[in-house]
């Protein structure tokens, strides 16, 4: 894993992060990668390009992508003005799991959040991902905030 190197997400990557997404039943919400679906896909990138407050990364291993994140920077009036970083998206390739790709993945996106005026990461988690969570709080999170989604 020497050859571990990030980066921002480039067009012809989409394709490969997409399938990351695949192979995640639980968070997936139905991403598959088709001809039918590549628009949609690629207009939501595009939208994250254009976004000075979005960061789409990838992580790989020579050439081959075997993560992915997104950064959302959110200014905030409390806490004096500070802004803070939510991360999203993490996924790490499932035959790739617990070899320290996901901790270099959190490790990068701290620094850069902090580099970028950040002073607080957030993320959330699926309640059903116990692994998950206890790699978070090996990394220094802690659970402070209950979540609420709706869809519209």
């Amino acid at each position: 894993m020497s050859s571990l190197s990030i980066r921002e997400a480039q067009a012809g990557d989409l394709e490969a992060i997409i399938r990351l997404h695949e192979e995640d039943e639980l968070g997936s919400h139905g991403d598959v990668w088709s001809d039918e679906t590549r628009p949609a896909y690629e207009a939501a990138f595009a939208a994250i390009q254009k976004s000075p407050d979005n960061r789409l990364f990838v992580a790989l291993d020579g050439d081959e992508i075997v993560g992915t994140f997104q950064l959302t920077f959110i200014p905030n009036l409390t806490g004096r003005g500070a802004t803070r970083v939510k991360v999203e998206s993490v996924k790490v390739r499932s035959a790739r799991r617990s070899g320290g790709i996901g901790a270099r993945m959190i490790a990068f996106a701290e620094d850069h959040a902090r580099t970028h005026g950040a002073s607080a990461m957030e993320l959330t988690s699926n309640k059903t991902r116990k692994d998950a969570h206890r790699f978070y709080e090996r990394l220094g999170f802690a659970r402070s905030h209950e979540g609420f989604k709706k869809k519209l």
